[in-house]
């Protein structure tokens, strides 16, 4: 029975040690460096977001501005005036499908919304490309009924705007990853 007691306790020593020596390994990504180099949240803001190519007055080009919105507010937060020292460039396409119809009516009942990205990292001193990448995303919303044409829009529209949102935060991640690791 003590030698049972003693593995355990010499487990959770080695255990202990090995924790003891990677602490010093960690360090949080958006922290600020001590050196003097930039943090990740500088790197970030050194990210320039053009405007999506897209004809203007388009569902598209509302589309497009949502995600650039969404993107710029999770990259710069509220502070302006950093110099760009990258340019993200965004191309996307949109879908919408029926996931569910009514077999009395004909009508659908739930849609989908699909929004597909690409996006490439330039380096405007360069001009090179140093990360492309893609994303997508899938939101479905419930048509409240036939004769609500304006509440299917609202929906319809809210799903497009949660779709954005969730690729814009994808984006985000993905680029504090290149930043942090520089892959």
């Amino acid at each position: 029975m003590s030698s049972a007691r003693f593995r355990i306790a010499a487990r959770l020593v080695a255990v202990a040690a090995l924790a003891g020596l990677t602490a010093g390994c960690f360090q949080p990504m958006y922290a600020e460096h001590a050196d003097g180099t930039p943090g990740l949240r500088d790197k970030l803001m050194g990210v320039e977001l053009p405007p999506v190519d897209k004809p203007n007055a388009s569902p598209e080009a509302r589309i497009g501005v949502d995600i650039r919105n969404a993107l710029a507010f999770k990259l710069y937060g509220t502070a302006t005036g950093t110099a760009p020292t990258h340019k993200l460039v965004l191309k996307f396409q949109t879908s919408r499908s029926s996931l569910i119809v009514s077999q009395t009516t004909g009508l659908p009942t739930t849609e989908n919304v699909g929004l597909d990205v690409q996006y490439n990292l330039v380096e405007l001193a360069t001009n090179k490309s140093v990360m492309t990448g893609t994303t997508f995303a899938r939101t479905s919303y419930d048509i409240p009924g036939s004769y609500q044409r304006f509440a299917r829009q609202r929906a319809f529209r809210d799903a497009e705007d949660r779709a954005s949102e969730e690729v814009a935060e994808k984006i985000k991640t993905r680029l504090a990853a290149y930043f942090t690791a520089g892959t």
